[in-house]
């Protein structure tokens, strides 16, 4: 049975991207990710979002997808909610990542927008509302023009809004504006999908965070959550510029890679990355460890 949620915060309010932890030889390491997905909700998670990029999710198979969504829904399922990317730029191959996830017992559906084909906005409409469709569950779209290519417009979020299961939208696309009359027109619970941007969204209407540095900092992004729900503006913001170290740290490279180091380096599941990702280089490391000790991570 899932977490009980409400109309505005359909899948809580702090949710970490999960990484999907491998074998030394590059398999599927479920074991790791229960023991990974456990001890992020234990550190304050109300959901994970399996099967995004974060997750590596361009690098495995659908086979592995489907057993990631069942290992984690029977890890941690009864306490957090389990999200489960079902997005590609193929309409129809989201259709079937979409049903194997219902089926592998996920709670909601990540949908981000198509990449690389660049669809116009009645393209996007089209897509969504198709995935919508196709189940039971609860979306979350995910705006991320900066990897999609194209936005998702405001217009078409408000037209989206009115589908039952279009609940959410992960913003990753840094305009406060846009984000402002977004959340103002369309109502949907809205997601901060930038770190650095957490607090600022908050403000003008964000209900909580999908997070990558989340696993390593629930807890303070918890507390810079509370803070700001108590209206204690001054300490969300020092809780904020505290955690700027570990924003800049973090994304110094593509996050998932160092993601994995962060976890290696705290002794977490993790594993190697699979082509084209790249472990870090010993100087890069080593810039992570000094960043995140400015942030107030213990290593």
């Amino acid at each position: 049975m899932a977490p009980t949620s409400t109309p505005q915060t359909p899948f809580g309010r702090v949710l970490t991207a999960m990484v999907t932890p491998f074998t030394p030889d590059g398999a599927l390491d479920l074991d790791g990710a229960q023991r990974l997905a456990a001890h992020l909700v234990d550190s304050g998670n109300d959901g994970l979002i399996v099967n995004g990029t974060t997750g590596e999710s361009p690098t495995t198979s659908d086979a592995e997808k489907s057993q990631l969504v069942r290992a984690v829904v029977d890890a941690v399922g009864d306490r957090a909610f389990v999200v489960a990317g079902a997005g590609t730029n193929d309409t129809h191959h989201s259709l079937e990542l979409a049903r194997a996830a219902q089926d592998a017992g996920a709670h909601g559906l990540l949908a981000v927008t198509p990449y690389y084909s660049k669809p116009p906005q009645e393209g996007l409409l089209r897509h969504f509302t198709a995935i919508a469709d196709a189940t039971e569950l609860p979306v979350m779209l995910y705006d991320i023009p900066g990897r999609s290519g194209v936005p998702i417009n405001t217009e078409t979020m408000v037209r989206l809004a009115e589908h039952p299961r279009i609940v959410a939208n992960k913003d990753a696309k840094g305009d406060l504006g846009r984000a402002s009359w977004a959340i103002a027109r369309s109502g949907l619970a809205w997601y901060s999908g930038d770190d650095m941007l957490n607090l600022p969204l908050l403000s003008v209407g964000a209900v909580g965070f999908v997070s990558v540095v989340g696993h390593i900092v629930t807890p303070e992004l918890r507390a810079l959550l509370d803070a700001h729900l108590n209206g204690d503006v001054t300490k969300a913001t020092e809780i904020h510029q505290k955690l700027l170290p570990v924003f800049t740290g973090m994304f110094r490279t593509q996050g998932v890679i160092t993601t994995k180091a962060a976890l290696g380096l705290q002794g977490l599941p993790a594993g190697p990355l699979r082509l084209p990702l790249v472990e870090l280089s010993p100087e890069e490391t080593e810039q992570l460890t000094r960043d995140l000790a400015a942030g107030g991570v213990q290593l």
